[in-house]
């Protein structure tokens, strides 16, 4: 497990229990550098959508606690939010309450000629994931070859 697997998994930890106490959902948590700084980030929410208010008690909360276990080795920005209108879907549970949803799914190399899919989501497995295009036709994406399915949204 690489470092930041190890971070991520270890804020996980701490998390779950802290925001269902608030029954609120832990969406994802990410270790990631960007532009030469380090940022932790967590996504939660709640039906109805989760407020500012809702991050900055989380955030406190979890500041507090990585203070006192220290695990962290580098400095790092800590970032608490909302996973936003266009969240990717990542985990199992993710995958379930899409179901019958349209979802846009990109990847990373050219299938039939286009990298960019809309459709609904009809079945996925941990391999794959099946969506009914626009045209009424079923397609089955490798999750491999997936590099982003997030719930489609109109403005």
């Amino acid at each position: 497990m690489s470092k930041r697997e190890s971070y991520e998994k270890k804020t996980e930890e701490i998390l779950i229990p802290l925001v269902e106490e608030y029954g609120y959902e832990l969406v994802d948590v990410e270790y990631v550098k960007e532009g030469g700084t380090w940022y932790l980030r967590a996504y939660i929410d709640k039906p109805g959508g989760i407020s500012i208010e809702d991050c900055e008690m989380v955030s406190r909360r979890l500041s507090d606690i990585l203070d006192e276990k220290d695990y962290i080795d580098d400095s790092y920005i800590l970032e608490v939010s909302s996973p936003g209108l266009g969240r990717p879907l990542k985990k199992e549970k993710d995958f379930k309450r899409s179901i019958g949803k349209e979802v846009e799914v990109r990847t990373y190399r050219m299938i039939d000629k286009q990298k960019e899919f809309t459709g609904i989501l009809k079945a996925y497995d941990k391999d794959s994931v099946t969506v009914e295009l626009e045209d009424g036709t079923e397609k089955n994406f490798d999750k491999g070859d997936v590099a982003l399915i997030r719930l489609a949204f109109d403005f």
